[in-house]
């Protein structure tokens, strides 16, 4: 069992972490998509798309409301913890693709949206003056 304070994030891409069988087209746009964010928001972490994460409640309900009603909430999520001021941990994960069945994440589908709700936490974050900053 893991206790800790501060939020819990899980990275494939730091020491002790990996991958295996990953598509290389998803490898690329996986990446592609975290380095757009490390520049977007300044943030050292490198796999926020990442879904294994782990959050105290006062984190959830400091980053409230939550708009996705998708898969994106993995990424609104840790974006509003970072940007409303709460600390994370991350630790090492190795992931693995499916052995058997079909991913149901269509890019064209979700890009739209999960550049939507990168957008929306960037405006919040340059126009907000701080007004959902953790106190």
């Amino acid at each position: 069992m893991i206790f800790c304070l501060r939020p819990i994030t899980a990275s494939r891409f730091i020491k002790g972490g990996g991958t295996i069988d990953y598509p290389c087209l998803k490898y690329v746009m996986n990446r592609l998509a975290n380095s757009f964010l490390k520049m977007l928001f300044r943030i050292r972490f490198n796999d926020t798309t990442n879904a294994f994460k782990a959050y105290r409640r006062e984190v959830i309900d400091g980053c409230r409301p939550l708009i996705a009603p998708h898969v994106n909430l993995t990424v609104e999520l840790p974006l509003k913890a970072i940007v409303r001021g709460f600390s994370w941990t991350v630790i090492p994960i190795t992931w693995r693709n499916r052995r058997s069945g079909v991913a149901k994440l269509n890019i064209k589908e979700m890009g739209s949206r999960y550049l939507f709700i990168c957008l929306y936490i960037w405006l919040e974050k340059n126009l907000s003056r701080g007004d959902y900053r953790k106190c």
